[in-house]
């Protein structure tokens, strides 16, 4: 073999290792492959009833993963919508207060659109931070929820075939997967396509990178915002649909330890809360990971409020470690430093 040709191999193979590094370096899911990997062991070691039991375990991360998806879809933009929870709560509420349930679903889906057309409008058209738009509507629909189920519990249907109906919603239906999950696979799957294949979810991206830029490059802002809001909404809805058909009852105060979870897991998953970086994979394995652990903790008999706990401190960890954040600290230090040393030096007697 000529020098030539080895300089040449060599030159593929430097072309080949920067080109992996520089592929690892774009991945902004990270910490949520380590959580998943440190949690898979520490489970492995504990209690591998989480593996085996992967029924309950699925349930519990599809659950939180539909509220996750629809969240991120909004983080992108670089806004928050809080009220997913309540939505989840009210949507299931509603659908119960039909006789029809088929009717009941319908109308409880509509509605987590509507809520999102709102929390839209109020970021959008009002100029409200989302943060706080959000949060109003997740108290207002709070109280919705308790006024339209009486503050109880609200039996689907009117008749035997309904609850028989919704007790083999949660069957499995697929090998181990029962249509919660399959839901949850086609609302990833979907969602998924939308913001890194189609034209309009990438202009997420656009919008929370650069608002105004968006808008000089003609990218629709306000309609993309609307879309994300409209998708989390529907998305929400569709896990309290789920919920209260497995329940056979919808309860005004579900979703209430959701929120967390699926904020962590967005988080967690790489999503940028100024926006304009993150993906949905990640947010996926920010739900399995967070998922597994809840899990395993509910398993060894830990309170939920200690789980609370537990999750809380993931997240606090994730916001931390986020390289965006650490440089920003970095730099703030630096300047810090930088205007100590002057006025230092403009103290000193000459």
């Amino acid at each position: 073999m000529s020098e030539k040709q080895v300089l040449s191999l060599g030159n593929r193979a430097e072309s080949r290792k920067d080109r992996v590094i520089a592929a690892i370096a774009r991945r902004t899911d990270q910490r949520a492959i380590i959580l998943l990997l440190v949690v898979c062991v520490v489970a492995l070691f504990v209690d591998t009833t989480v593996f085996t039991a992967y029924g309950a375990t699925l349930s519990f991360i599809a659950l939180t993963g539909l509220l996750a998806l629809g969240l991120t879809a909004v983080i992108l933009m670089g806004e928050l919508d809080l009220s997913i929870a309540s939505i989840l709560a009210v949507s299931g509420v509603v659908m119960a207060s039909f006789d029809n349930v088929a009717i009941g679903i319908v109308v409880a889906l509509a509605m987590g659109i509507v809520v999102g057309i709102i929390n839209a409008f109020m970021v959008v058209k009002i100029g409200i931070n989302s943060f706080i738009a959000t949060l109003g509507t997740l108290f207002a629909l709070q109280g919705i929820a308790f006024v339209v189920s009486n503050e109880e519990p609200v039996r689907i249907g009117d008749s035997q075939e309904d609850i028989e109906a919704g007790l083999a919603f949660g069957d499995e239906l697929i090998g181990p997967f029962t249509p919660r999950v399959l839901l949850f696979i086609l609302a990833f799957v979907l969602i998924h396509l939308f913001v890194s294949r189609m034209r309009a979810g990438r202009e997420f991206y656009a919008v929370g990178g650069n608002r105004q830029a968006a808008r000089d490059a003609g990218i629709p802002v306000n309609r993309r915002v609307f879309t994300g809001f409209m998708i989390s909404g529907f998305v929400a809805a569709l896990g309290g649909v789920i919920n209260t058909l497995e329940l056979t009852t919808a309860d005004p105060t579900a979703g209430g330890t959701l929120l967390l979870a699926s904020f962590a897991a967005a988080i967690v998953g790489g999503n940028l809360l100024k926006g304009g970086r993150g993906s949905i994979f990640g947010t996926m394995i920010g739900v399995f990971a967070l998922g597994i652990m809840t899990v395993l903790l509910k398993f060894q008999g830990v309170q939920v409020d200690i789980q609370q706990i537990f999750i809380g401190g993931v997240l606090l960890l994730a916001v931390i470690t986020d390289p965006a954040s650490v440089r920003d600290v970095a730099q703030r230090v630096r300047v810090l430093f930088t205007e100590f040393n002057k006025t230092a030096s403009a103290s000193r007697p000459e």
